[in-house]
């Protein structure tokens, strides 16, 4: 069975209007019922930095949980946000968002390798303490624009030094629209084959017209995990690539339809969440 992540932090982040709690919450428990795996809804970082996700906290507070089997995630950059998000007992994930492009952890994230690699056991540490599974974003894992270093083989090393981390979910992170079918396709199937005790996932940024084949791609390379936002809506607000769409959850939907693979996703409550994410954003 696949794995389905929506990440409404993801979606909305980028927006320059802020949206109401009352309308996130509407928005959220919408989604809540469609049978996701996991959402994703929101960060503990600099409201500074993030001005839309500064109330993730009163938004997880306000949630309905009583009727959905949807496990709960939020991003979090460092110690201090984990602290935070570790505190709230509705949470079962914190997501942490690494690069091997270390001028985008230092833009993302004001990190670098070394930093990074000490904030991940601090919040590996955390997450055993409060009992709350941990998931590792390896973003610009396709290349990046800044020039520097890239390559399959440096995606695997990394791979290697956080699976002797003992971690067990890592999502493969297309940030910028840099991925083909054939470096999809060799991440996928060297690290599926060598790390079988790890869950890895697809998190794909692409124009609307040039999502299928790379979906085609990683689901035959082994990925039985995938990100999605409803309409394709937002993309990372630090990247200069903002108007890249998120893959749509409906386009995951139809690839699933149309090539007979089971999915728990209810596509009525679908076209429920729809309408509400276009009040949302008008």
């Amino acid at each position: 069975m696949v794995r389905i992540i929506e990440s409404i932090r993801d979606g909305l982040q980028g927006l320059n209007k802020l949206v109401s709690i009352e309308k996130k919450v509407a928005y959220t428990n919408a989604i809540l019922k469609a049978g996701f795996d996991a959402v994703d809804i929101g960060s503990f970082v600099s409201p500074q930095a993030v001005p839309q996700m500064a109330d993730t906290g009163d938004l997880i507070q306000k949630i309905d949980l009583n009727n959905t089997s949807s496990k709960i995630m939020t991003l979090v950059a460092n110690k201090k946000g984990a602290e935070i998000g570790a505190e709230y007992d509705q949470l079962d994930y914190l997501i942490y968002p690494f690069t091997i492009s270390e001028t985008f952890l230092k833009k993302n994230i004001n990190a670098d390798f070394e930093k990074s690699e000490r904030t991940i056991d601090e919040i590996l540490n955390i997450c055993i303490k409060k009992n709350k599974e941990f998931t590792l974003y390896i973003s610009m894992a396709f290349g990046n624009p800044y020039g520097d270093e890239w390559s399959v083989d440096l995606i695997l090393e990394w791979i290697e030094k956080f699976a002797k981390k003992n971690i067990k979910e890592i999502s493969i992170s297309d940030t910028t629209g840099l991925s083909t079918e054939k470096s999809i396709k060799e991440i996928f199937e060297n690290a599926v084959l060598k790390y079988p005790d790890i869950l890895f996932g697809l998190h794909l940024h692409t124009p609307p017209n040039d999502w299928y084949n790379r979906i085609d791609s990683a689901w035959n390379a082994g990925c039985k995990w995938f990100d999605t936002v409803m309409g394709g809506l937002g993309g990372c607000p630090m990247t200069g690539y903002e108007l890249l769409s998120n893959l749509n959850t409906y386009d995951l939907a139809y690839y699933f339809s149309h090539n007979k693979i089971e999915h728990k996703l209810n596509m009525k409550q679908l076209d429920v969440i729809n309408q509400i994410k276009q009040e949302l954003i008008d």
